[in-house]
């Protein structure tokens, strides 16, 4: 079955080994299989020419560090200008998806949200358009199951295979390529760009069918957005009661529930100062997807539907392009009320 992607979604309950690469074997036995060491720590040398659709806050320095590494990179964005970087460093540029994809061995997409995913594959001069036998096409945007699988099921219509990979990771992970990658679908495509992804990023999970890569990430994104939001009310109440929140930051970052997320945010968020690394209105967006899912398994996550209230205030409060730390300014505002 090598090659062959199932696009329903199976069981999530089962723990993986901490390793660089994972993978679930595609023979569907009910285990994550480490991949052998040569394939798992470094992935075969692609050969060919690479698609980025999508050229944004995470797509730009991802395409930089293909370009930088010596790949033949077109890329395509709605808004051509922020091109032009990577256009004076050597990328191609191609005016459609179709276009891109048609010129290219595999193409990557990083979107915003499932309806830009959809719409960028499978629409109008769409990717898959120009998709067919002997390609690839790897969406790392973070979507919900049922897109991924819709835009699964298009592109496998075109011959070409899929795989699914949101990122674990925002701006400065990508620029650094320090990113985690989350894939399922298929396997035999996995293997061919996993020195892509290792360029990209600094391990890769194999997951299994399509839409186990998008529930990992939305349950990933469902716990930092609850972390985040606990950690300002706890900024709050350090500065309210007459502690310094900047040595609330440190305490937490030497304890047992330190994170990198706290000392990176912590300091800019006593400063009011919120630079955006993944904006905020993207971080509602995967809880509101996250609470979908949810639903759809009848798991009841409170904490997490109360965290997305708080960043839909935060989101009328005209702060959604700022970085996803900026939902402590709701909380601010329900103190002064």
């Amino acid at each position: 079955m090598a090659g062959t992607t199932i696009c329903h979604r199976a069981p999530l309950s089962l723990s993986l080994l901490r390793r660089r690469s994972y993978v679930r074997h595609p023979s569907l036995l009910p285990v994550y299989s480490q991949l052998s060491t040569d394939t798992a720590s470094k992935g075969k040398e692609f050969e060919g020419r690479v698609g980025f659709l999508g050229i944004g806050i995470m797509g730009c320095p991802m395409a930089l560090n293909l370009i930088k590494a010596g790949y033949d990179v077109t890329i395509w964005n709605r808004t051509k200008s922020k091109c032009d970087n990577l256009i004076n460093l050597g990328a191609k540029y191609e005016p459609t998806p179709a276009q891109v994809a048609s010129s290219c061995d595999v193409t990557f997409a990083m979107l915003a949200d499932p309806a830009s995913a959809a719409a960028v594959a499978t629409g109008e001069n769409g990717a898959v358009q120009g998709l067919g036998s002997g390609k690839g096409y790897v969406d790392v945007s973070t979507v919900d199951g049922a897109t991924s699988k819709l835009i699964c099921e298009s592109v496998q219509k075109t011959g070409a295979s899929f795989l699914e990979a949101p990122v674990s990771g925002s701006k400065k992970p990508a620029e650094d390529g320090q990113l985690i990658f989350l894939t399922a679908g298929d396997v035999a495509l996995y293997e061919r760009v996993a020195s892509l992804l290792d360029i990209m990023g600094k391990s890769r999970f194999y997951l299994g069918d399509v839409g186990n890569g998008a529930a990992m990430k939305l349950v990933v994104n469902m716990i930092m957005g609850s972390m985040m939001a606990s950690f300002s009310e706890g900024l709050l109440l350090a500065e309210k009661v007459g502690l310094d929140p900047n040595v609330l930051v440190e305490v937490v970052s030497q304890g047992a529930i330190s994170a990198p997320m706290y000392s990176l945010k912590g300091p800019a968020m006593v400063k009011a100062t919120y630079p955006t690394a993944f904006p905020l209105k993207h971080q509602q967006k995967d809880l509101r997807l996250a609470l979908g899912l949810a639903e759809s398994v009848s798991q009841p996550i409170p904490i997490a539907a109360a965290a997305n209230e708080l960043y839909k205030v935060a989101k009328s409060q005209g702060l959604s392009d700022q970085d996803f730390s900026a939902v402590i300014e709701a909380l601010k505002a329900k103190l002064q009320n």
